[in-house]
């Protein structure tokens, strides 16, 4: 059975690590190396755990610990062609990672995982998002989009959970006075952040029975509101016959409990992770 937490997530930093019985992989590194290790540990691991890092994109609140905790750690990096280029020229330069390379929008294994790439719109140079899944669970992983592509429609759809950009409200960037105009535009365009709203709007279009989470990341300090977020993404999936899904709102500070991607249709099989851990107060 697949499960993740969200080490962190939002403007400043983006970390999560996802596991199964047989594999553990760190999704992005947007943290500190510092920083990442502790979360691991706040989680139950350790970076002997991890069997490699998988990157979204090459900007730094996704991989501003990549170098460190490479050179510390001798971990495979799974990049597309495009991204490792664009690192290779600005953040990695001394840790010499050893590069996996994915090409955008093809499939490939990885231990008991099924990993597929898909492209995003974004002002990155190749960035992506994934469908990750292994033989009882599909877990889907939406960061940094501008908007919503049919292609994104349809290579989520299926997902037993669902971790999803929901980087700012609109009417409250509208209303922010420390952003300029040309910075509001830049995060709300084609090529920048999802609002509320657009992740809401993919969310009632792909909802179904098993949906069994929605984890909202990247949520802005000053332009969202969890509560806010909360309810916008409520709202989609009553009206998509949803509601049984539970709704998570990353923390940017502290990371998650472990979320198993699927329901359990029977009792704990040997070998398996442990079950989650119970929400904090006020995170589901």
């Amino acid at each position: 059975m697949l499960s993740l937490s969200i080490l962190g997530s939002g403007s400043s930093g983006n970390c999560a690590v996802i596991r199964t019985e047989h594999s553990c992989l760190l999704l992005d590194a947007g943290l500190s190396a510092r920083q990442i290790v502790l979360r691991l540990e706040l989680v139950g691991l350790k970076p002997g755990d991890l069997d490699g890092i998988l990157l979204t994109h090459e900007h730094g609140d996704h991989t501003q610990g990549l170098d460190i905790l490479c050179r510390k750690h001798d971990l495979p990096v799974f990049a597309t062609p495009l991204t490792q280029e664009s690192l290779l020229q600005t953040t990695v330069t001394r840790s010499r990672p050893r590069w996996r390379l994915m090409q955008t929008g093809a499939v490939f294994k990885f231990q008991d995982l099924s990993i597929e790439s898909f492209s995003v719109p974004h002002d990155a140079a190749d960035p992506v998002g994934f469908v990750i899944a292994d033989e009882d669970s599909r877990l889907g992983v939406l960061s940094d989009v501008g908007f919503i592509t049919n292609l994104i429609r349809e290579r989520l759809r299926g997902a037993h959970s669902l971790f999803i950009e929901a980087n700012y409200d609109a009417p409250m960037l509208e209303a922010d006075p420390r952003r300029p105009w040309a910075t509001k535009q830049r995060i709300s365009g084609r090529h920048g952040h999802l609002s509320n709203e657009q992740a809401a709007e993919l969310i009632q279009a792909i909802a179904h029975e098993d949906l069994h989470h929605i984890i909202l990341g990247h949520l802005s300090d000053d332009c969202n509101d969890p509560d806010v977020a909360r309810k916008k993404i409520s709202a989609a999936l009553h009206q998509a016959g949803a509601p049984q899904a539970r709704i998570v709102c990353a923390l940017r500070r502290e990371p998650t409990p472990w979320i198993e991607v699927a329901r359990r249709n029977t009792g704990t099989r040997a070998g398996e992770p442990p079950a989650v851990a119970h929400a904090q107060p006020g995170l589901w």
